[in-house]
């Protein structure tokens, strides 16, 4: 067994020895809302190879920080914890293999009182930021950071972020609200052969449409200190932060420019969590009436990330104005952690042999080791399922309630069509979906999608496919259930008196 298949399997043990899985949370009821937040600098300070491309990269300069930012909360009832639970957004590509459990285990013996099996952590998918693990590619020797060292240096400084937040958490009030907000495109072009193509050009005689659905909601949580003064923010989009990919540069791409922006106007110490929606076949990027918006972003004098940014920012305004009026300083609050198991992804014969020539190609090329790496993986995996010997794929699912609002995390790049039908199906009157959390999964497309075939669909990018989609469906759905009374008529606001 190799050692990721060893570090989840023993992560899987660990929650499931921790955590009580599918059972529901009887009795839920508002009680005291404790918060903290903090968030804390992981850029290097070093060149680093980057993350999220096929060719290796190294790292020349840093056009903006790179950030985590903990968010802690705890429900109480006098002095007994009900409940907890810390989410962690990190401007990273992923949450490697490895990275949670060094988290955790450095947390632990500095936060007292802490179910470290209640901290998540998400990835917001800059494409700019270090690799994590070793492996990926073929690295100098000398004049860089390796990201085994960047590693340690991260989940040092996220577990003191964690600690910190953590230990400074005081008795608050959450809010929440959804407004619009136009960032998400899905990145899939259909043709009249059938086939889809991440990217594909659109103004092709044969293009026939886009592939899949767009989801334009922004979702946002507001925490305040018992002094009403706004401390923290979660903000869920459908869309990866992948706008300014590419280049030699180190940066948070739109999440910085929408940082700025939200300081500037409600405080320079304001924690902002940005957290991608369900968004893996999706981009910030249009694939047609490109020459419009280039004309309207050049009038504004605004970049592309800063014109994300400038969407961002104005539908959180829109949230928060009206969320501001609905203060809740007593609230359920619920946490479910569990190990849900998932079916492969099959391998075909067809895509085992195409995977063998293809990774033929690079196995005498030390520049290649990433390609050669994802058709050897096809490989690896048909051997595994040929003897009988590939268990199911282990993935750690949370679910949170917060008053009103349900929060399912994955960590799949999850296609945007998984991400609705959770939202539809839940008894929550707004429900956040989040992906890249406590893991790293690869794509998860939809049938369609595997249908049309390319890049996101195709059985390298993917190790659990559209039945095991389902089964995540199913599961979170089952899991956001666990923790609404039955009895309870879907959808239907609490009683709550705002303010109280």
């Amino acid at each position: 067994m190799n050692t990721h298949a060893v570090s989840r399997l023993n992560r899987a043990r660990a929650i499931a020895f921790a955590c009580a899985i599918a059972l529901p949370l009887p009795g839920l009821r508002a009680t005291e809302l404790w918060v903290g937040a903090t968030t804390t600098d992981i850029t290097p300070d070093q060149p680093v190879a980057l993350d999220g491309h096929r060719n290796l990269r190294i790292s020349t300069n840093v056009q903006s920080r790179i950030t985590a930012t903990a968010l802690a909360l705890e429900s109480r009832e006098g002095e007994k914890v009900v409940d907890q639970a810390v989410i962690v957004s990190c401007d990273i590509v992923a949450i490697r293999s490895g990275i949670l459990d060094a988290v955790r285990k450095n947390v632990a013996p500095k936060s007292k009182g802490l179910d470290v099996q209640k901290i998540i952590l998400c990835a917001t998918h800059t494409h700019n930021a270090p690799v994590t693990v070793e492996g990926r590619y073929t690295l100098p020797e000398t004049g860089i950071m390796k990201p085994a060292e960047y590693a340690a240096f991260m989940t040092d400084r996220l577990a003191k972020a964690i600690s910190e937040s953590w230990n400074k958490r005081q008795l608050g009030k959450v809010g929440w609200g959804q407004s619009q907000a136009v960032i998400a495109h899905n990145r899939r072009a259909a043709y009249a052969d059938g086939t889809a193509k991440m990217y594909g050009a659109t103004d092709a005689a044969d293009f026939r449409g886009i592939e899949g659905h767009e989801d334009h909601d922004l979702d946002a949580l507001f925490f305040w200190d018992g002094r009403d003064q706004l401390v923290a923010t979660l903000i869920a989009i459908p869309c990866p932060a992948q706008e300014g990919e590419g280049g030699l540069l180190i940066h948070s791409d739109f999440w910085d420019a929408t940082r700025r922006s939200l300081r500037e106007r409600h405080g320079k110490n304001l924690c902002i969590l940005g957290c991608p929606g369900a968004g893996g076949d999706q981009t910030s990027r249009p694939l047609y009436g490109k020459p419009a918006d280039a004309r309207m972003r050049e009038l504004r004098g605004l970049t592309r990330m800063e014109e994300i940014a400038r969407r961002i920012v104005n539908g959180w305004e829109d949230a928060y104005d009206a969320a501001k009026r609905d203060m809740r300083r007593d609230v359920a609050l619920g946490h479910r952690a569990e190990v849900i198991e998932l079916p492969h992804r099959k391998v075909t014969e067809q895509e085992v042999a195409e995977a063998r020539s293809e990774a033929q190609k690079f196995a005498n090329d030390p520049k290649q080791r990433w390609n050669l790496r994802w058709h050897q993986g096809v490989i690896d995996r048909y051997d595994a399922q040929k003897a009988g010997g590939e268990p199911p794929y282990k993935m750690e699912l949370h679910a949170i309630r917060i008053g009103d609002v349900a929060i399912a995390t994955n960590e799949f790049e999850l296609f945007t069509d998984y991400g609705v039908q959770i939202k539809a199906r839940s008894p929550a009157i707004q429900t956040f979906v989040i992906q890249l959390a406590c893991g790293s999964g690869g794509y998860l497309p939809t049938e369609r999608a595997v249908r049309g075939g390319g890049y996101g669909a195709v059985i390298q990018s993917s190790r659990v496919g559209p039945d095991g989609g389902q089964v995540l469906v199913d599961r979170s759905v089952d899991a956001i259930k666990g923790m609404w009374p039955q009895t309870a008529t879907a959808k239907s606001p609490s009683n709550k008196t705002p303010g109280k």
